[in-house]
């Protein structure tokens, strides 16, 4: 498998690499060997292959998953504390992709991400489930009110990795937290819905069992990104459950894909 990666990449050379491959981010995904060989293994190999063919940007995708459970926003020098196999194998691909940039002086970047949502998400995942209920005047099966997030639209999410590929004045190695700096309850989240959507119905909290990384406490520190980079999140929470409806109305294949998973009863975690 490596030495077919070293010559893919020996036939393609790519000068920008976006690794976002990755195993575990969702709860169906529990096979921890297939973890440490997406998240880690694969890792190490893509970076190898790609270190022997030479390459201007290679920009990974982190998790915030990484730091574990906060009480603050964490920044990229605080130590992590992982709470899942998930969190576990992401921190150590990050610690391999740091060591080798530091030792070979590479241009590898790491993305701490937040909650991505938009277009093209995984169907079983909250936002697209919310939005495309909404559309329908409904809410689906809710955890705890006070679950929390930092949500980031991908529109904003893709501008930081082109920002962070483009740019030559950044470490090797270098981490940066992909985050809006504002944390959005399930509460909060869930009424802006209601008032956009017009939804009547009042919600149902607890119909869901929270997940075993679901904290009250979620939000980025994104002021190295900001100050390293003219980046930030400009898209809103508003704006952003806004563009994703429109892409749902103007893709309706899509939003009859997305309709027939967000009515899969929740599972029983």
């Amino acid at each position: 498998m490596a030495d077919d990666l070293e010559s893919l990449i020996r036939k393609i050379k790519p000068d920008w690499i976006f690794h976002l491959a990755a195993h575990g981010a969702y709860s169906h995904q529990t096979d921890l060997i297939r973890m440490i060989g997406t998240n880690l293994s694969g890792t190490a190999s893509l970076l190898e292959a790609c270190r022997l063919t030479g390459f201007s940007a290679f920009v990974q995708a982190g998790s915030s998953s990484e730091y574990g459970y906060q009480d603050h926003p964490p920044s990229e020098t605080e130590r992590p504390e992982p709470n899942s196999p998930y969190a576990v194998t992401k921190l150590a691909a990050t610690t391999y992709s740091r060591y080798l940039a530091g030792k070979y002086r590479l241009p590898v970047r790491i993305l701490r991400l937040y909650s991505i949502y938009g277009p093209y998400e995984e169907p079983t995942r909250l936002m697209p489930t919310l939005v495309v209920r909404a559309l329908e005047g409904h809410l689906p099966p809710l955890v705890n009110p006070d679950i929390a997030r930092d949500f980031v639209y991908v529109d904003d999410a893709s501008e930081a990795f082109w920002q962070v590929a483009r740019s030559t004045d950044l470490s090797p190695g270098e981490i940066l937290n992909v985050g809006s700096g504002r944390q959005t309850t399930m509460h909060e989240l869930v009424a802006l819905a209601c008032e956009l959507f017009r939804i009547t119905e009042k919600p149902c909290w607890g119909s869901m069992a929270d997940r075993g990384w679901d904290t009250t406490c979620w939000v980025s520190d994104p002021r190295k990104i900001t100050n390293l980079l003219p980046w930030k999140a400009r898209t809103s929470l508003r704006d952003g459950l806004l563009n994703f409806a429109d892409w749902f109305r103007a893709n309706p294949d899509q939003q009859l894909f997305y309709t027939g998973y967000s009515r899969i009863p929740p599972p029983k975690w």
